[in-house]
């Protein structure tokens, strides 16, 4: 079964699976992926911001990406992605597997075909069975994490402090810009999609200091090594256990 990998902010390591660049031609776009093998199995790499993260997080092209993807086979996909807390007990390098969302984009696509009547169930948004796989593997190796709600917002400023507190009493346990529409069109594909988010800084409000991108990327890298772990460990699984979740495969 091949994997998908979809590195956000912070996690540009192809070279772990011992990738070459390929470039594949999409309705929507072309779009930079790595092809790699983990234990003989093919993984694919898709740096989300394109290569050398160039691509700021309301401009990505999403149905490009995932539409990849879907071309070259990939069945289950595993993303990353840095947020930003909206409690103070989410702690920077906390982190956090996807349990649901709340949308407040506004000017991403909606779907592949936006002029046909379609309705998607998001019942439970992520994947179950990438969710306890990554779960397990998690306890395994000692790391502490917790499951939240992630709130996507357009960017690609930050949050007010007004919005922090709205967001938080909404539900919300931690902030980003990218995982709309990706989740919902890696539904649409027919994908087994979860993500593992990492904070690396507190919201506008609870955090005493004006917000940098430049602190993302130190958390990031601060925690490379224990998502470089988690990858190495869950990948094997993700490749071989069977399916046992309700995400549409064939679609």
């Amino acid at each position: 079964m091949i994997v998908g990998i979809i590195g956000g902010s912070g996690v540009y390591d192809p070279d772990l699976f011992q990738t070459v660049m390929d470039i594949v031609e999409t309705p929507y776009g072309q779009v930079t992926l790595y092809r790699g093998k983990y234990e003989g199995q093919e993984v694919i790499f898709l740096p989300r911001h394109g290569k050398g993260h160039s691509v700021p997080p309301h401009a990505i092209n999403y149905r490009a990406n995932i539409a990849t993807l879907k071309i070259v086979g990939v069945k289950r996909v595993l993303a990353t992605s840095a947020v930003g807390s909206l409690k103070p007990q989410l702690h920077p390098g906390s982190l956090v597997l996807l349990n649901q969302f709340l949308d407040f984009t506004k000017r991403r696509p909606l779907m592949f075909d936006e002029t046909i009547v379609k309705h998607i169930d998001f019942t439970e948004p992520y994947c179950p069975d990438i969710r306890n796989i990554l779960a397990k593997e998690l306890d395994k190796r000692g790391f502490k994490f917790s499951e939240g709600c992630y709130v996507c917002t357009e960017g690609p400023r930050y949050e007010t402090p007004a919005e922090v507190k709205m967001f938080a009493s909404l539900g919300g346990d931690i902030v980003g810009m990218t995982n709309i529409p990706e989740v919902t069109l890696a539904r649409e594909a027919g994908f087994c999609y979860a993500c593992i988010a990492t904070v690396t800084n507190y919201g506008a409000g609870i955090s005493s200091t004006p917000l940098r991108h430049e602190e993302v990327i130190e958390v990031m890298n601060a925690n490379a090594l224990s998502l470089r772990k988690l990858l190495e460990g869950a990948l094997p699984l993700l490749q071989t256990k069977a399916k046992t979740c309700s995400c549409p495969w064939e679609v």
